[in-house]
């Protein structure tokens, strides 16, 4: 029998199956149907609650799903629950999902995208940037304040573009977008200079990310440690407390009136108080939602997506995160059998990416066999077929890479060496163990070995920067730029003792670390567009990674909770316009 290791312990196959089944037969009795596209969501799919487009392949949303429509009336508190704690509220410091909406709780940015994923003002005003592309002159507003009572000013963004990149952080996400960052020099209290070491077009999108918002200065400086915990920003609610793996309590600041032009919105925030559980329990975030307990799930059970739609005291949105799909494998091509682009290319063939995204999804994911989400800017459909489930063709690839017999339990087998594989998981509700077992059982089906080891995560990150490792299960990657196609890929985001890189592949490619070099110092459009159509037509020729499905953030929340829009550059809700409404209840 096979067995997932986790160090002494094990679960077997069969316990595996029986989560599958048991998923199944969930849907069986909600009635879920495959074929029921009015009550899928995603590219292609019709959910009623969703603005989403496809055109040609491109998926976009309405523009006023951006933006306050009207006013809203103050006061009250909401009750909200998530699946997981950030275990930090330090959002240089991590790069965890969660940032994407908590950030915009407590911090605010240097820039934001608009409706249409340009640059817009935020705390910078308005800027130049130089012939060369080297040099971004940052002109700030004279108004804000931090929660402490410091200015935000030309020291405030050199401080934490300097914590950012800083050793101690240890930050895996925010580094590595301004890596091209040199140095900084104060022009005057509201004037900031930043200076690049080579032309870097995504800077500015990088910016208006969550990950890279504005901490105050004075707490930089004094005491960085206090930030995991008490972190001061200048965003519209303050943290009031925090208790790990339990939840946090956001008031109000009334003196807040600086959000982003493009949402609309004046003054400070509607709401009181924001009041956040963390409960993994899916079922419990429903039940409390349905009973009225809470008010808003960030984290909507897949599971319940078709009850909460019918329910008319509730409201439910699916979004499709920009960036990079959710990955099922990565791959190290460095390590046999993975070095040979053949196996890894069969290999994904012979993952039936329908099954996999309705184990998690429960219908509501989108499969996905290319390597940029549909509603990046530069996404080309013309590669969304080219790793499509094909069994056939799958036996064809692993033929010709010399894998041609068997053994006596049906693994291929080459100069009496059996094809096999070692792929890490780590406990996961976004990748569960009956996901693994699934892709396990499509491997077995073409005769490749597919071992599972159930692992803690930070085994499996200190494995992961030492590279030793064949695979590795789950994981997404969400930027708001096609950017994050070198993030993932690129040679130089391999981990080293001196970067926390993302590159888990290993990937060295010349042709395409070139494309990706070009496109990041690259501001014609034209040309941006045909770079990043090459960089993904060769990333299904190299298959670094299989991708499963789009990543797809979903929330849910009472009737009357109204003014919810979303993040230009997350698709996750904000919370300055959110009021409530219970007369309407």
């Amino acid at each position: 029998m096979i067995r997932i290791a986790k160090g002494d312990e094990s679960i077997s196959l069969l316990n595996a199956l029986l989560r599958i089944s048991l998923l199944a037969g969930a849907c069986i009795l909600g009635a879920c149907s495959s074929g029921d596209s009015e009550t899928k969501a995603g590219p292609g799919k019709t959910d009623p609650a969703s603005s989403a487009v496809v055109r040609d392949g491109l998926l976009s949303y309405a523009p006023e799903d951006y933006y306050q429509k009207g006013e809203g009336k103050p006061g009250g508190t909401l009750r909200a629950t998530v699946a997981s704690d950030t275990a930090t509220l330090d959002v240089h410091a991590i790069s965890h999902g969660n940032v994407q909406w908590l950030g915009r709780i407590l911090y605010d940015g240097l820039v934001y995208q608009d409706e249409q994923g340009n640059i817009s003002p935020w705390l910078a005003k308005s800027w130049e940037i130089s012939p060369d592309g080297k040099t971004y002159t940052f002109h700030l507003r004279d108004d804000v304040t931090f929660s402490d009572g410091v200015r935000f000013n030309a020291e405030a963004v050199q401080v934490n573009l300097e914590h950012m990149r800083a050793p101690a952080t240890k930050s895996p996400l925010a580094a590595a977008y301004i890596r091209p960052y040199l140095r900084g020099r104060i022009v005057d209290e509201y004037t900031f200079e930043a200076t690049l070491s080579e032309p870097y077009s995504p800077f500015l999108d990088v910016l208006a990310q969550s990950w890279l918002s504005m901490i105050s200065p004075k707490q930089i400086r004094e005491n960085p440690k206090s930030i995991a915990e008490h972190p001061i920003g200048s965003g519209p609610f303050v943290l009031e407390s925090y208790v790990r793996a339990q939840g946090a309590n956001f008031v109000k600041r009334a003196d807040y009136n600086w959000a982003p032009p493009v949402v609309r919105h004046k003054g400070a925030a509607y709401l009181d108080r924001i009041e956040l559980t963390f409960v993994p329990e899916a079922m419990i975030r429903y039940s409390s939602l349905q009973s009225g307990q809470s008010d808003f799930t960030l984290d909507a059970p897949a599971q319940n997506a078709q009850a909460i739609r019918a329910d008319p005291a509730l409201r439910f949105h699916s979004r499709v995160r920009k960036g990079n799909p959710f990955r099922s494998l990565t791959l190290n091509v460095e390590k046999a059998p993975f070095n040979d682009v053949q196996i890894r290319k069969a290999l994904a063939l012979a993952i039936d990416r329908e099954g996999v995204a309705w184990i998690t999804g429960f219908g509501e994911y989108e499969p996905k066999s290319d390597f940029l989400a549909a509603n990046s800017r530069y996404y080309d459909p013309s590669f969304k077929n080219a790793l499509t489930y094909n069994v056939a063709e799958a036996n064809r690839l692993f033929d010709q890479a010399g894998w041609t017999t068997r053994d006596d339990k049906g693994y291929r087998t080459k100069d009496g060496k059996r094809l096999s594989a070692t792929v890490l998981i780590t406990e996961n509700p976004a990748f569960p163990n009956s996901v693994a077992v699934a892709i396990q059982a499509d491997a077995r089906k073409v005769g490749f070995e597919l071992n599972i080891e159930l692992l803690p995560l930070a085994v499996i990150t200190d494995r992961r920067y030492a590279g030793d490792y064949q695979a590795l299960g789950g994981g997404y990657w969400h930027t708001n730029t096609p950017d994050g196609l070198y993030i993932l890929y690129h040679s130089n985001s391999i981990a080293s003792e001196k970067l926390i890189g993302q590159n888990s592949s290993r990937l060295r490619d010349p042709e395409l670390d070139d494309v990706l070099e070009r496109a990041r110092k690259s501001n014609d459009p034209v040309e941006l567009k045909a770079l990043y159509s090459q960089a993904q037509r060769r990333l299904t020729e190299l298959v670094p990674a299989i991708p499963s499905y789009e990543s797809i953030h979903m929330i849910a929340y009472r009737s009357y909770v109204k003014g919810v829009v979303f993040d230009t550059s997350h698709n996750t809700p904000l919370f300055i316009g959110v009021w409530l409404d219970k007369g309407a209840s």
